[in-house]
């Protein structure tokens, strides 16, 4: 093929809408995991199946498998003609670029010209203007629902997507359902103490109502409702739920996960194998068993004065084994790294629960609350494991120094504080404690303490120009 009509064909491909031109980056996800939670729900049939095997069809490019690639883009063929037999070309956009591109990343550049061909023909055929390209919502739909299998960093896209999908069809209970997920998980991730935080409520309700045969959404419904302390009412949702589909995997592992926040660990765990036993490999699963044990040995601690030992080991033996089944499933779990890193640590194994939390740290897609979460639970680490106070200041001093809020880092804050003041109450504190302190209670606006604090500092080190700028700073800012 000709250098021009390979850099024209190259353009044509950039202008169609499929997985390739979506920027989904394989560095953002574990591939394997992605493969087999799609595979999982092409068994039990969540949402469409033609979303899932173009999906899968990309991920097995991403792998290195175009062979593997195209067998899914076949399926995916095969779906339409059996579920829209009169809306082929229509259903068929996104399989089709997905073909085209793959075909052209195995240098079989005439099949790839033939494939963006028919993409082009459809829209002419499909739009009433000049203009070939025309947005359609069920393409806005499955590109929201694959941003969302890519993970947080992808949530308000995906949000983004279904809002525009909704544009045009906004009783469509599919777009309905992306959207209220969408809104949900972004939520989970949102650090604002306010009205934002319940954006999802209105979305997951409606979702319900135009599809009440829906019950993961039911189940993210009741946990949301769990949230805002409506328990009783999230509990019906779960009840209804649990009678449509008694061992629908996706389901379960929502309701057990209500019934853990619930502290009602056994009656989770219980709901959990049951999941298990049909998606054994899945991390997400293993990670929630895990927290249930987790949550069984704090109660028994809590509420048992001299805990019998063995039952304690125990416990702890299998919050590992499940936190690291989830680890070794997904290798970029970062909440269950963090997990595991601290059950090590429960257990005294303190070599392991230091390589855990270096593996956690390293995950390349940790975004700024991660890491203000990684200083908290390793400076607690360093603190009440390790006892090094040093250390442990050291690392909260790092949150505190990503300037961005989070729960994370709040958290920084609050440990430092205290453990600042009773260094200083003890008769302990020294210049360094001082100047801490002084940090802290200026990162939370406290300019009259932190004047305080920087003056004693400089009192006991006269000569630190550290303290002294920031001393003189923070006068100046007073008096201005």
């Amino acid at each position: 093929m000709s250098t021009i009509s390979k850099n024209s064909l190259k353009s044509s491909l950039l202008q169609l809408e499929c997985h390739f031109t979506w920027t989904l980056l394989k560095q953002d996800v574990d591939l394997d995991n992605i493969e087999a939670t799609t595979g999982d729900q092409l068994e039990f049939f969540i949402k469409s199946n033609i979303t899932n095997y173009n999906l899968l069809s990309y991920i097995c490019h991403l792998k290195n498998s175009n062979e593997e690639a195209l067998r899914n883009l076949q399926q995916a063929e095969e779906v339409v003609k059996k579920d829209y037999p009169d809306e082929i070309a229509r259903r068929s956009l996104v399989t089709w670029g997905n073909y085209a591109w793959i075909y052209y990343h195995m240098e079989r550049y005439e099949e790839a010209q033939t494939y963006v061909s028919k993409v082009e023909n459809s829209y002419k055929k499909l739009s009433s203007t000049a203009q070939w390209k025309i947005q359609l919502p069920e393409i806005y739909a499955e590109q929201g629902w694959a941003l969302l299998k890519f993970g947080r960093k992808y949530y308000k896209r995906a949000k983004n997507c279904f809002e525009n999908a909704l544009k045009n069809e906004p009783n469509n209970p599919e777009f309905n359902a992306g959207y209220a997920i969408a809104m949900y998980r972004l939520e989970q991730f949102s650090h604002k103490q306010c009205e934002d935080v319940n954006l999802s409520l209105k979305p997951l309700k409606r979702a319900v109502e135009l599809n009440p045969e829906d019950t993961i959404i039911m189940a993210l419904l009741a946990l949301k409702l769990q949230d805002l302390n409506q328990v009783d009412e999230g509990e019906r949702y779960i009840e209804k739920a649990m009678e449509k589909t008694p061992d629908l995997p996706y389901f379960l592992r929502y309701a057990a996960k209500f019934y853990r926040k619930r502290e009602e660990a056994d009656k989770a765990l219980e709901i959990l194998k049951k999941a298990l036993a049909v998606t054994p490999k899945s991390s997400f699963l293993h990670h929630q068993v895990g927290l249930c044990y987790r949550a069984k040995l704090f109660q028994l601690k809590k509420t048992t004065r001299y805990p019998p030992q063995k039952q304690v080991e125990e416990l702890i033996r299998l919050s590992i084994f499940h936190f690291k089944t989830a680890t070794d499933q997904k290798t970029n779990f970062f909440s269950a790294y963090v997990d595991l890193a601290n059950m090590y640590a429960e257990g005294k194994r303190y070599k392991e629960a230091e390589e855990t939390f270096q593996k956690a740290f390293q995950i390349n897609i940790l975004c700024y609350d991660d890491k203000q979460q990684f200083y908290y639970h390793y400076g607690n680490f360093q603190r009440f494991h390790m006892k090094s106070e040093s250390e442990a200041i050291r690392y909260y001093i790092e949150a505190l120094k990503i300037e961005k809020d989070s729960i994370g880092r709040n958290k920084c804050r609050n440990a430092l504080e205290k453990l600042l003041e009773q260094r200083i109450s003890g008769g302990l504190g020294d210049a360094t404690d001082f100047g801490t302190l002084g940090l802290v209670h200026n990162l939370n606006g406290e300019k009259h303490k932190a004047i305080e604090c920087y003056e004693k500092a400089v009192a006991l080190c006269p000569d630190n120009d550290e303290y002294l700028r920031a001393l003189c700073e923070l006068q100046l800012s007073i008096s201005s």
